[in-house]
């Protein structure tokens, strides 16, 4: 009986090889869609604006197997690239070039390029402006307030005012930086941040209140907390959000839409960023969770949370990290034991910002480096969208 079954055992076999040979390259050319990013902020502005220094700084990156960049674009209420929208909407009378007159952004594409790191611009101040800028000054019917009329709050920027977002000529100016970016340049997509949104003691000005007024034939509450006036304002934010992202599809179909908020609770009562919803339109491609906690324990919580695990089993899905601001160094410990957390749950990691990697920081960079090379010991390449 062996013998007679011999020859389909060897069949069987050989068809296996075969059907194993076939399909492992097909496996092996996936693209590992693991994010190891880090955001490159105006306090990278010394490296940014140095061809020399931007080609060191994106070696030494991809040396540590990092593969995302994401270099600001909008900030303070400015351009970081010549904008012809800027100039026609009289809200920026410099532009902002390289030591030798560069397009800084073109620069970094094109190196970043070069080494295998995909460029994700970031509009870092969404709907956010400082009150000294020329946008606030020249503009001030694109501005919302409170209910008291007040138009400022404090943020970790200082003192900022906030664009209507429900107003159709401030979509239309946003939308319009984005596409020029998007059409301008060779980058592989384009971020918003917890700052696309709205405070929501905002939204007390007469073209708002008066919108509020038309649709639902009531005044907007005095309360900014009531959860009906939160899901009025959160539905309109959310509403420009798909309409911007079918804009930039039109325009590049492969543009990865990458947000980075705060994490979900926060983002929806206080801010209007009603992102788990944009997940479930299909309209965010990326999604880095902010967790800028000190203490573990709180942000091993932060990132267990279950919309985070809910996003991750459809798109690219990360955690922002803080490595340090210029006067709150972070040590290498905290920055090696979040990430090894998120690590552990099958999360990408972006860290805040590229100065405080290894320069900005308590130990020696010569440390630092050796830190970040044990963390990421093996490549993981990312590809834009197919």
């Amino acid at each position: 009986m062996l013998k007679s079954l011999f020859p389909i055992l060897v069949l069987i076999s050989f068809v296996t090889v075969l059907l194993v040979s076939s399909f492992t390259p097909a496996i092996a050319q996936l693209p590992r869609q693991e994010i190891r990013g880090v955001w490159m902020t105006n306090n990278d502005f010394n490296t940014l604006k140095e061809r020399t220094k931007v080609q060191e700084a994106l070696n030494q990156l991809r040396r540590l197997n990092f593969n995302t960049i994401y270099p600001v674009v909008w900030n303070s209420g400015y351009v970081m690239y010549p904008s012809a929208v800027a100039q026609r909407t009289g809200i920026q009378p410099f532009v902002l070039r390289g030591s030798d007159g560069h397009d800084i952004l073109t620069n970094l594409i094109n190196q970043g390029h070069r080494k295998g790191l995909l460029v994700v611009p970031w509009f870092e101040f969404g709907f956010m402006a400082p009150p000294t800028s020329e946008l606030a000054l020249n503009h001030p019917e694109w501005f919302t307030q409170k209910r008291d009329g007040s138009q400022t709050s404090i943020s970790a920027a200082g003192e900022v005012m906030w664009l209507n977002p429900f107003h159709p000529e401030v979509q239309q100016f946003i939308s319009s930086l984005v596409l020029e970016v998007v059409t301008q340049y060779d980058a592989d997509g384009i971020q918003f941040d917890d700052h696309m949104s709205l405070p929501r003691e905002f939204g007390y000005d007469q073209y708002t209140v008066n919108l509020y007024t038309q649709e639902t034939k009531k005044n907007p509450p005095t309360n900014p907390e009531d959860p009906v006036w939160v899901r009025w304002r959160a539905d309109k934010i959310t509403a420009f959000m798909v309409q911007l992202n079918q804009a930039v599809k039109q325009r590049k179909p492969k543009a990865i839409f990458s947000v980075s908020p705060n994490y979900y609770d926060f983002a929806y009562k206080f801010q209007l960023q009603d992102w788990l919803t944009w997940i479930r339109l299909n309209i965010v491609d990326e999604l880095i969770v902010q967790i800028y906690r000190p203490d573990l324990q709180s942000f091993i919580a932060n990132i267990a949370r279950p919309e985070i695990q809910q996003a991750q089993r459809v798109i690219p899905t990360g955690i922002g990290i803080m490595t340090g601001l210029r006067n709150r160094p972070v040590s290498i410990q905290q920055i090696q034991s979040q990430v090894r957390a998120a690590q552990g749950r099958g999360l990408g990691v972006t860290f805040f910002y590229y100065e405080s990697l290894w320069n900005e920081s308590p130990e020696p960079s010569s440390e630092r480096l050796a830190a970040f090379q044990s963390l990421f010991p093996a490549p993981a390449f990312r590809s834009a969208i197919e």
